[in-house]
């Protein structure tokens, strides 16, 4: 699968519109670009993500301690120009890394935030950086005044309605009695796919940066230590669950991915101003007018329990040093 589709796929138990009692669909093959956009569920999947992440940026660079940049693909992709994200994948993809699985941030102490920006304005800017090797002097010296490296992914869910959330653990029959909820159970989780566990693994172990994942939702967020996540998987205190997806071409693909209990990790913040959601639309070269939902502008605020991962994480660095 295509780069760009990947970044795009949606599960399909998100997917709010299907028409199932039509057998062909005469504009299903209108091109918005060369890979079929066949609805605005992907449009708006693309936008939260975006607005997720910059909510975490933001929430971590008002701290008076620390600062975080984009650098994986996803975090330095454009956010405003569906077109020009998919080009952005495209050029990936030409120069090999389109495979290549890196973190979507990394954090760093603020007194050490002129390196930083000297480093990645020598480097081309916060665009170039998934496009340089980690084998560059200049990007090994980046990492080396990382604390932590940041997976982030996003539901589209008010955390605190959820109708399991504040649900206390219990033994569970399937889980060979150790501490769950039942299996159906809808509260916030922290989600790993199984085809990132191993390049995470093999990236945290090479640039010896330890990696936590961060999981916002519309009004909170959660994080856990990914050597935290290995222990939970791999002593079966989560076990893993299946999902279709579907990319904009409308290809499905079946993924195991874990839902880590909220439980298990800590609170990372707390929405503070609510995001403005917007109506916007793109039209295809056809005419065609896809609309969808914007997500834009909104504020977190970083909690005192993750302040002090952050700390912890930097006093350990210290220490290896």
């Amino acid at each position: 699968m295509h780069l760009f589709e990947k970044a795009l796929c949606v599960c399909v138990e998100d997917i709010e519109l299907e028409l199932q009692s039509l057998s062909s669909i005469e504009w299903l093959n209108f091109l918005l670009n060369p890979r079929r956009l066949r609805g605005s569920d992907f449009l708006m999947r693309w936008s939260q993500g975006a607005w997720s992440e910059e909510r975490i940026t933001q929430a971590v660079n008002q701290t008076k301690e620390f600062f975080a940049i984009p650098y994986g693909p996803s975090g330095t992709a454009p956010d405003d120009d569906v077109r020009a994200f998919e080009l952005y994948f495209e050029r990936l993809e030409a120069a090999g890394l389109g495979k290549i699985k890196r973190p979507d941030l990394l954090v760093f102490r603020k007194h050490d935030e002129e390196d930083v920006s000297r480093l990645v304005e020598k480097l081309g800017g916060l665009g170039e950086l998934p496009f340089t090797s980690e084998d560059s002097k200049d990007i090994q010296d980046l990492l080396s005044k990382a604390i932590v490296a940041i997976e982030c992914e996003n539901s589209l869910w008010m955390g605190r309605l959820m109708p399991d959330y504040e649900a206390e653990l219990k033994p569970q029959k399937r889980l060979g009695g150790k501490m769950g909820l039942k299996k159906n159970a809808v509260l916030p989780t922290i989600i790993v796919k199984e085809e990132d566990r191993r390049p995470l693994q093999t990236w945290q172990k090479s640039n010896n940066i330890p990696i936590h994942v961060w999981h916002v939702f519309y009004d909170m967020a959660f994080g856990i230590a990914f050597d935290e996540v290995q222990r939970l998987i791999r002593q079966k205190y989560i076990l893993p669950t299946e999902q279709t997806f579907q990319a904009p071409s409308g290809a499905t693909t079946k993924k195991s991915l874990y839902k880590i209990y909220y439980h298990y990790g800590y609170p990372l913040g707390n929405a503070i101003e609510q995001p403005k959601l917007s109506a916007k639309h793109i039209v295809d070269k056809n005419g065609h007018i896809l609309p969808y939902v914007h997500f834009e502008s909104g504020k977190m605020e970083i909690t005192n329990e993750a302040l002090k991962v952050l700390q912890e994480l930097a006093n350990a660095k210290d220490q290896s040093l």
